[in-house]
């Protein structure tokens, strides 16, 4: 059962609105939003159909949470679960639909906060020299792949870029991420020359292009999903026998850990990636420094 068929009861209606209300005041993205619903759906048949998600007790979240912990489930997992529930039952309250948050006194279960998988600049040379650029479609992957890297942009913020946020005569691009805020990216000099031919070439043969409407478009002309990038990146990733898999975060990643190995300043890596907080960019240290003391460890006369 789709979490759209769980939630298709009266309390559904609430819960649309709650939906509706994040992504109007908080800019929430869809897939976002899309893991709000599936949770709440997950709690629904836990309660089983003839129980309401939005008068849930507190020892009801509490049986609940301790089933998913006897399940298996990953901290992780249960702790996003909490955010939507918090968020759900906080906007519930805030708007006098119920008095009481059962949410307040739940803990969110400690997580530890894995390093990045990155990839070496050698990696990333051949990964973004893997697309076929005498065919259209490799021309267009292989712009994006460097604009990906020139960048360190999230997926969603690549596959949603428009022609008219480039803006070539300052060498930068307009990206808008989380929560819609603006920030302005600068676009690298190989990154700006694969784009130019991008256009260039890419209009000729795909008219679609000329549009405006999208700056890295699929075959049909429709705007690429983030599901199909990372299937042909993953697919470019085998190509040149990269033995670990690529995330969906592995050229942003990458961007930010080659940054701070070349000196760059921690703050303004935060600002090039759109951190609202700088301890969420505070992780790529860490990364940075292992791979300074692996460097001095293998190349060291005394490491």
């Amino acid at each position: 059962m789709s979490a759209r068929d769980c939630l298709d009861a009266p309390d559904g209606e609430r819960i649309d609105a709650f939906l509706q209300d994040q992504w109007l005041q908080r800019g929430l993205s869809e897939h976002t939003r899309n893991a709000y619903r599936a949770d709440l759906a997950a709690l629904q048949r836990w309660l089983g159909p003839t129980a309401s998600v939005p008068q849930v007790s507190r020892a009801d979240l509490f049986a609940f949470l301790s089933a998913r912990f006897e399940q298996g489930y990953k901290p992780r997992s249960t702790a996003r679960l909490l955010s939507a529930l918090r968020a759900f039952f906080r906007w519930q309250v805030e708007r006098g639909l119920r008095d009481d948050d059962p949410t307040r006194d739940l803990t969110s279960p400690r997580l530890g906060r894995p390093l990045p998988s990155s990839l070496s600049e050698a990696e990333v040379e051949a990964l973004l020299a893997a697309p076929d650029t005498s065919t259209l479609l490799g021309l267009r992957d292989r712009a994006m792949l460097e604009v990906l890297y020139a960048c360190g942009l999230r997926v969603s913020e690549l596959v949603s870029l428009a022609p008219s946020m480039v803006n070539f005569r300052q060498g930068a691009v307009r990206v808008l991420g989380k929560g819609r805020k603006e920030r302005l990216v600068p676009l690298g000099e190989e990154a700006h020359r694969w784009l130019l031919r991008w256009l260039e070439e890419g209009a000729q043969g795909w008219p679609w292009l000329a549009k405006g409407d999208v700056l890295f478009p699929s075959q049909q002309g429709r705007p690429m999903t983030r599901q199909t990038f990372w299937h042909r990146i993953k697919g470019y990733g085998k190509q040149i026998g990269l033995a670990r898999p690529l995330s969906p975060h592995t050229l942003r990643h990458a961007f930010a850990t080659h940054l701070l190995n070349h000196g760059a300043d921690l703050r303004v890596v935060q600002l090039l990636l759109g951190h609202a907080d700088l301890s969420t960019t505070q992780i790529y240290t860490h990364v940075a420094r292992a791979r300074l003391q692996a460097l001095h460890a293998a190349h060291h006369p005394r490491g």
